[in-house]
């Protein structure tokens, strides 16, 4: 039996939901927002993804790199629930990557932790 991989089932499950929001406001013609949203939104579940395949310090570098993704990720959504002019980001989205920070914030610490032994 296959372990879970928590974190990668959900960055990306939030990158689909990052893609859908990103053409929403591609409708709207919000096109520098939504391009920005869906490079930093899938690119957190990318750079999990390849950290999956990498050694030790490599593959806290890559989380390290999707943390701050998810820190982008934030900012664009923010902005978006802020102006006027904007859709608001579906509640759904902002429960997964909170989700995704704690988790990738917890592995981070964990595996820094490991690594100084």
């Amino acid at each position: 039996m296959e372990k879970r991989n928590e974190v990668l089932e959900l960055s990306f499950e939030f990158a689909l939901q990052v893609i859908e929001f990103s053409e929403l406001l591609e409708e709207k013609r919000k096109f520098v927002i939504a391009r920005q949203l869906l490079k930093s939104g899938t690119g957190i579940g990318a750079s999990v993804r390849e950290a999956q395949s990498c050694e030790s310090r490599a593959f806290i570098h890559k989380l390290k790199i999707s943390h701050k993704e998810v820190q982008e990720t934030e900012y664009w959504l923010l902005l978006c629930s802020k102006a006027a002019a904007y859709p608001d980001p579906p509640e759904t989205m902002a429960g997964l990557l909170l989700s995704i920070k704690k988790l990738l914030n917890k592995i981070i610490a964990t595996s820094g932790a490991n690594n100084r032994r």
